[in-house]
């Protein structure tokens, strides 16, 4: 079988060479890019939906899940933003769109690789095509040799009927492996988008928890205890202003408030 198929591309003239090396570039991008879309996928959802439900009574829950799950993209696009300190929520969606983009980066791999096979394929078949006929115009010797009418048609029709075959092979292998390349191209460009899709939505989701949960929270926090010390400061700029210069010392409760690293 391998030595029947060996013999009829052989037929096709050395114009089959390269094709039959792009064929083999595409054949091998294609399982490359199945073994990465295979292991991309796997258990992608379950793991997000672990993320997104730790992150909302842990963050560091969260990001030692997204941690455990780095080779995935996913994990690592999550991790991204859940490794950083009380972030903004700026900073923290910047973080992910630097993720997904070094990831996108990662996925669109071949993509150069099949766009190059299916432009050139069909021309190499229609190189293949032109130095087929050639061959096949060179071999009919119609009207050559010996005058007469007995010399009108000296037509070899065994090396005429190569120069068709090699014509024909040519064709047919080139635009075999473009279809071959193309339809690789758009699995994978389709893949792509379902996943920057998926990794958009997973970053608005991440976001919106981090926003309600944590960062607000933390934001008003921060604004009572602001304004309570304003207002209270304002409370002891009052009473040293009414109390009688040389009677009473000046007081600054502030200075007596408990810090955070105090007990009670």
């Amino acid at each position: 079988m391998a030595n029947s198929t060996i013999e009829f591309l052989s037929k096709g003239g050395p114009i089959m060479v390269p094709i039959a090396a792009l064929s083999v570039l595409t054949l091998t991008c294609a399982l490359e890019r199945t073994w990465f879309w295979w292991h991309t996928l796997q258990g992608e959802r379950r793991l997000v939906d672990q993320i997104l439900q730790a992150s909302q009574d842990d963050l560091e829950q969260a990001k030692t899940i997204a941690q455990s799950a780095q080779r995935l993209p996913i994990g690592r696009f999550v991790l991204a933003a859940l490794r950083l300190k009380q972030p903004t929520p700026e900073t923290f969606q910047l973080a992910m769109v630097a993720a997904g983009d070094r990831e996108f980066i990662e996925m669109r791999k071949c993509d150069k690789l099949l766009e190059t096979v299916v432009a050139i394929a069909p021309l190499l078949g229609l190189l293949g095509t032109v130095t087929g006929l050639i061959v096949t115009f060179f071999n009919l010797n119609i009207g050559g040799g010996s005058a007469g009418a007995s010399a009108g048609a000296n037509v070899d029709l065994s090396k005429a009927s190569l120069g068709i075959a090699e014509a024909l092979i040519t064709t047919a292998g080139g635009m075999i492996v473009a279809i071959m390349a193309l339809l690789i191209y758009r699995v994978c460009v389709g893949l792509q988008a379902a996943q920057m899709d998926y990794f958009s939505e997973v970053g608005s989701e991440l976001e919106l928890i981090y926003r309600q949960r944590w960062y607000e929270p933390r934001m008003a926090q921060e604004q009572q205890q602001n304004l309570s010390q304003d207002l209270l400061q304002q409370m002891v700029t009052l009473l040293n202003d009414r109390l009688p210069q040389s009677g009473f010392a000046s007081f600054d409760p502030i200075a007596h408030l408990p810090t955070e690293n105090e007990d009670g």
